[in-house]
């Protein structure tokens, strides 16, 4: 079952900055990576220790810290200490439902979207599009030169970008963090083309089994179909917006240069936006298609069931007379009084086939 809002009922007590984990349990532990990289050499590394990270401000290196895992209060207080960032903000982290937003301070900028992708195919099966699609809430923080990305488990859409920065693929390792920063959520939108095209793959397939053979299981399919395509409709749809701030804002963690990126990624966002809607308005006309096709098979049903009980009335009326119980009554004592009756019987019924076909009642 898709869950639409989910909370900790210790949250809504506690006092405003309190680290609080909102979200499914997860039991693996935080995994901590970090790439640090310039034009000529990269170094990507896992620790342990969060004192192990030493941002080099005067150095024109860029350093990309992702943390699979937002479930530790203490490792995201760590953080929140050593880069100073504000305790609401670390409160947001921590909240896997929170909403899209932006968040723009003087020394870093604060971004949380939501990131969709497809699970191995060994954990899903065929039909369950449902448990296919993973959407996962993704929180970046850009500083100067570096860029902090918090995600709930490990698993996301980035491998393009550390094959990019491991072979110097592009200008990711000529550019700053803020190009850093816009190829991840360039890979968070890319990839909503990739899980929309499953989207449609399973309308298709859906389409004409709607008609043909209305069947409560393709019922259930539709409403799961549904059910994602909102979800990501509310994961897109603030994501837009948040965009076209970015590239309206001035700010200096984000160069002017790079603002037309930004600017590729609100198109992007237009296009998957359109392709949400007209999904939804297909999903939502199969729905009605099937309603109809069940109301036009149980229609069917009842017009053959209405047209044997038609017929069945005079007959029941014949042999109901001649059940009573009287001594004088016509061709009791005839010899074939019992074969006219039947025959009175079946050349009644072939009139009324014939009469309801000639109407095109059947």
């Amino acid at each position: 079952m898709v869950k639409y809002f989910q909370f900790n009922r210790d949250k809504l007590t506690a006092p405003p900055g309190t680290l609080i984990y909102v979200g499914d349990e997860i039991a693996q532990k935080v995994n901590i990576n970090i790439f640090t990289y310039d034009e000529v050499a990269y170094k990507e590394r896992e620790i342990e220790n969060l004192d192990d990270v030493i941002i080099e401000k005067d150095k024109p290196t860029v350093t990309w810290i992702n943390i699979d895992g937002i479930h530790d209060p203490k490792i995201i207080e760590k953080i929140g200490t050593k880069f100073e960032i504000h305790p609401l903000l670390l409160e947001d982290i921590m909240n896997s439902e929170q909403r899209i937003k932006l968040e723009d301070f003087d020394t870093y900028m604060f971004i949380v979207l939501k990131m969709a992708y497809h699970r191995e195919k060994s954990q899903t099966t065929k039909d369950d599009i449902s448990k296919d699609i993973v959407i996962e809430q993704v929180s970046l923080i850009l500083g100067p030169n570096y860029v902090i990305s918090f995600q709930e488990c490990p698993g996301d859409v980035f491998d393009s970008i550390r094959d990019r920065i491991r072979n110097a693929k592009g200008r990711i390792r000529k550019a700053g963090a803020d190009f850093l920063a816009y190829s991840l959520m360039d890979a968070i939108v890319d990839n909503y083309f990739i899980v929309l095209e499953s989207f449609g793959e399973k309308i298709e397939e859906i389409e004409d089994e709607v008609v043909t053979n209305p069947d409560p299981k393709i019922l259930q399919i539709l409403q799961t179909l549904r059910k994602e395509i909102i979800l990501l409709r509310r994961s897109v749809l603030p994501l837009r917006e948040v965009i076209s701030v970015i590239e309206r804002t001035e700010t200096k963690l984000i160069k002017k240069a790079n603002h037309i990126y930004f600017r590729d990624i609100y198109d992007h966002l237009i296009q998957i936006m359109e392709t949400i809607e007209g999904f939804r308005e297909l999903v939502g006309g199969m729905l009605e298609i099937y309603l109809s096709s069940v109301s036009n098979k149980m229609n069917e049903v009842m017009k053959v069931l209405t047209i044997i009980a038609t017929i069945f009335i005079p007959l029941t009326f014949i042999a109901g007379l001649y059940g009573m119980n009287f001594n004088i009554m016509p061709e009791t004592d005839w010899n074939f009084g019992y074969p006219f009756a039947l025959l009175i019987m079946l050349g009644i019924g072939i009139i009324m086939l014939f009469y309801f076909r000639r109407r095109k009642w059947i």
